[in-house]
């Protein structure tokens, strides 16, 4: 990463150390997180109303790979509560993400240019597609192939009875996790706003790209199912050069402002 464009970003950052103290910095992000917070806690209430069909619908995956007759157990009088309660917040985060997100853009946006922060609009509605879009590949995709693999070692000696607690604690952590490895082509357009890569320098790095896609897609599939690994890997090299093509359109657009 070259000089000449750690520079610009870093100018922009001062700009905005000028105009704002630090304590006014940190008064700032203390009101955008609490805004955040407001917006999971609404979207945990609305999705907890809806808890049972949320909860049946995330178990399917693991209900049909379980043997006849068996089901998800609890063993304390607690823990399905919990997991209740987990449930929504992680449904919440998910519904809530418009309004994160859109927090996050306007708590930078005092560091960009005018035309840079008519970006707002299109950064939320992309950011918050691609959430939604990596929470559903992880479910839709991922889901079956992974408990498909864990259910495989049932036999006379071993029976599966898996722990409520246990199994919604992988899913939220797979949902939430590929809900942010969806997030590439929003984090790269903005590196590309403010001026820290360009759509040369991606291009020049794809083979190092295509190298760590794959190395995350065999640790993120637990089989050595070629096919699996490449459900996994070639949407992110999609969502790579998605990021090219976004940071190319960015940098073609400031350079016809600057013109």
């Amino acid at each position: 990463m070259s000089f000449d464009r750690v520079l610009p970003a870093c100018c922009l950052l001062l700009s905005l150390q000028k105009e704002m103290t630090l304590t006014e910095h940190l008064e700032e992000l203390r009101r955008r997180l609490f805004i955040c917070l407001i917006a999971v806690v609404l979207g945990s209430v609305l999705c907890y109303g809806f808890i049972d069909p949320i909860f049946t619908l995330l178990s399917r995956p693991l209900e049909a790979v379980m043997p006849p007759g068996t089901s998800l157990i609890f063993t304390s009088y607690t823990e399905a509560f919990f997991i209740y309660i987990k449930l929504a917040i992680t449904c919440g985060v998910f519904v809530g993400s418009p309004v994160i997100l859109y927090e996050i853009w306007a708590f930078v946006a005092p560091g960009l240019y005018e035309h840079e922060k008519r970006w707002a609009l299109p950064f939320v509605i992309c950011s918050s597609f691609l959430f939604i879009c990596g929470g559903l590949f992880g479910y839709m995709v991922i889901f079956p192939a992974v408990f498909r693999f864990f259910a495989s070692y049932t036999g006379k000696s071993l029976r599966l009875m898996p722990s409520v607690s246990e199994y919604f604690t992988l899913t939220v952590r797979l949902l939430l996790g590929f809900g942010l490895a969806f997030e590439l082509p929003a984090f790269m357009a903005f590196l590309g706003l403010i001026g820290l890569v360009d759509a040369h320098l991606l291009r020049r790095y794809r083979r190092h790209a295509i190298l760590i896609v794959f190395i995350a897609a065999a640790i993120l599939t637990p089989t050595f199912d070629i096919l699996n690994q490449l459900f996994v890997a070639l949407p992110l090299m999609v969502l790579y050069e998605f990021s090219i093509f976004l940071v190319w359109l960015i940098g073609a657009k400031k350079k016809r402002t600057i013109d």
